[in-house]
């Protein structure tokens, strides 16, 4: 059965969902163990890097219904490695509850449920990932879904503008670029964003001005 499919379950936890346009909204989390890349700046090493427990879909379904009504996200390293991923959203998408999906765009999203919001993850050259994008999968964002960009450096800002006109992403859904902040400030990313009257949207991981100095689990 479905609800007995087991996942590779790195951390689930509950907290303040800080990086996409339900930013500021409590939110359950599921973090996937594992990845297929290896960005420079991931933020996320333990994903793939450290030990994880095997969970049922029932028992994670039970650890989300502790927290009524709150969205819930299926998140990474990256979640599109693990087959019964497909039939976790089908539990989620079932509790009624909305459900978000952060991907990093080199998989296919052909057989995600209309109905979970996607966060596809667009890899910038600084990241050294950017060759493993999957840019066919422009053709399965909806308006309801969200382009991510995380810029390091100024070159990564080009690539990504050019990216957003190329593929006239703004019109297509949600684009966000937020800073890796150990490498650019904030405010350089805004500024950049603001001379070019640039269609996006800056976003700062607010989880980190909230709790700053943890690195998981929120």
């Amino acid at each position: 059965m479905a609800s007995d499919a087991l996942l590779e379950i790195c951390e689930l936890f509950y907290s303040i969902q800080g990086e996409s346009s339900y930013a500021g909204y409590p939110c359950f989390f599921i973090r996937l163990a594992g990845c297929n890349l290896r960005c420079t700046w991931c933020d996320t090493r333990y994903a793939y890097e450290k030990e994880h427990q095997s969970y049922s879909i029932s028992r994670i379904v039970a650890e989300l219904n502790k927290y009524p009504g709150v969205m819930v996200e299926v998140t990474g390293g990256e979640p599109l490695l693990q087959r019964n991923v497909y039939p976790l959203f089908d539990k989620l998408l079932a509790t009624g509850r909305i459900v978000l999906l952060e991907t990093n765009g080199s998989l296919r999203l052909d057989n995600i449920p209309e109905k979970v919001v996607k966060i596809m993850d667009v890899k910038c050259p600084g990241s050294a990932m950017h060759e493993k994008m999957d840019f066919d999968n422009f053709e399965f964002i909806t308006p309801k879904d969200e382009i991510k960009f995380v810029i390091s450096s100024r070159a990564d800002y080009t690539w990504a503008k050019q990216l957003v006109s190329s593929y006239d992403l703004s019109t297509r859904a949600t684009v966000t670029f937020s800073p890796v902040t150990s490498r650019i400030a904030s405010p350089e990313l805004a500024g950049w964003i603001l001379a070019d009257y640039l269609p996006v949207r800056l976003r700062i991981q607010l989880h980190t001005i909230l709790w700053p100095g943890r690195t998981r689990g929120y």
